[in-house]
């Protein structure tokens, strides 16, 4: 024998046996198959909501809003936070985006939306917000100007 070399036949070997691991393995198997599964029907059950769906319900708010009466600003605040909560982006939809996906699709499916099309300029500041009655009797200042775009969507 070599020196340094240990001397196996002092020490005899064991037969191996694989009982204790296949019992571990038909222990674990079903919890691991148990955690597994849930992961991709988790992911199916709860769907998130894509652009088309939250630009048309803030459209159908927006556009139901106007109808009923409401002027511009109040309709936009409402379909604004609609859009800005359920837009799954990582970052906050612009304004000018939200009214962009608004007129998409109003115009992607125009009888949804029946009369609607007339106030879609509002979203672009064509609507001006009226004016105040002065009690004056004097001239009258002329207003130059008027809500910027940027105005508009400054929220």
């Amino acid at each position: 024998m070599a020196a340094g070399s240990p001397d196996i036949s002092m020490h005899p070997r064991r037969p191996l046996s694989l009982q204790p691991l296949l019992r571990l393995g038909a222990t674990l198997a079903p919890a691991l198959v148990a955690l597994a599964l849930p992961l991709p029907l988790l992911s199916q059950t709860t769907p998130q909501p894509t652009m088309a769906s939250v630009s048309d319900k803030g459209a159908q708010v927006y556009c139901f809003m106007r109808t009923s009466g409401n002027n511009h600003e109040v309709s936009w605040s409402a379909a604004y936070a609609l859009i800005k909560r359920q837009s799954d982006s990582l970052f906050k939809t612009s304004p000018e985006h939200a009214a962009v996906m608004i007129t998409e699709a109003v115009v992607r499916n125009p009888s949804a939306y029946p009369d609607c099309g007339r106030y879609l300029g509002a979203l672009y500041g064509s609507e001006k917000p009226p004016l105040a009655p002065t009690s004056s009797s004097g001239p009258v200042p002329i207003q130059s100007g008027g809500t910027t775009r940027s105005d508009r969507y400054n929220y």
